[in-house]
């Protein structure tokens, strides 16, 4: 199987001793692209070095979590970033109310400029969304970009809106947690086959029986867990979400 795991967080800090042997395992489990995820403009400026370095894709953006620093020097930097063929989205962007970790005006500022970038680049969008459907839904309503709620883990009501809005679905880990994501599982037969996509999200959401960081080679954990919901076999969902993938961000 040929896999794509849309969203790793390679840059992250626990990545640091052994990135190369967790590449190694990813590419033995048949994750043979990653895009490594962007959440500021250092953090993506990092991310776009590490997929130069090995040959990966990244996303270039300012998480909600970080929307306090946006200003417009912080467009011209993510412009330049995506310069590079290797940035194939802009984001991760969104909304974050759930821990109001920057002030709401400024999320919505930040995502707002970049979803016009995203348009000005004739990019897709890697979106973020928690406890913010509204206000999200009503930006991306009026935006209408390409793109995908990266880690979605919403309702049926909320799926619905994104797939009238025609935006892609990104499933992580969370849907293998049998107390959490238990929900989701009857969801994903709503989803069309070319509009689903699966990711780690790594080092977060651990998909079970797996402990510990996560990893894109787990990713293979969140295929068998969504091909079991689906009632499909992991063959065919793997064809189809990498297919999807290549589509969307052209990797």
């Amino acid at each position: 199987m040929s896999l794509v795991d849309i969203g790793a967080n390679l840059a992250h800090r626990s990545f640091r001793e052994d990135l190369p042997a967790v590449l190694t395992r990813a590419r033995a489990a048949g994750v043979e692209t990653i895009m490594v995820t962007g959440t500021s403009v250092q953090a993506s400026r990092r991310a776009l070095e590490l997929a130069t370095a090995q040959g990966l894709n990244s996303t270039a953006g300012i998480h909600p979590h970080e929307a306090s620093q946006w200003g417009p020097w912080a467009t011209d930097a993510l412009r330049e970033l995506h310069a590079s063929p290797r940035v194939v989205a802009v984001g991760e962007c969104g909304l974050d109310y759930d821990r109001d970790f920057s002030p709401r005006p400024a999320q919505r500022a930040a995502f707002a400029a970049q979803l016009a970038l995203a348009a000005e680049l004739g990019k897709p969008v890697f979106l973020h969304e928690r406890a913010a459907h509204a206000d999200f839904l009503a930006m991306v309503k009026e935006a209408r970009p390409r793109g995908v709620v990266h880690c979605f883990t919403g309702d049926a009501a909320s799926l619905e809106a994104y797939l009238e809005l025609g935006l892609h679905v990104g499933i992580t880990g969370w849907i293998a947690d049998d107390r959490r994501g238990a929900h989701l599982r009857p969801l994903l037969a709503r989803v069309p086959r070319d509009r689903l996509m699966i990711e780690t999200d790594a080092p977060f959401l651990t998909p079970a029986p797996k402990k510990g960081r996560n990893e894109p080679a787990f990713l293979t954990d969140v295929l068998a867990a969504v091909a079991g919901a689906l009632g499909r076999s992991t063959e065919e969902v793997a064809r189809d979400t990498t297919a999807t993938a290549r589509a969307l961000f052209g990797v």
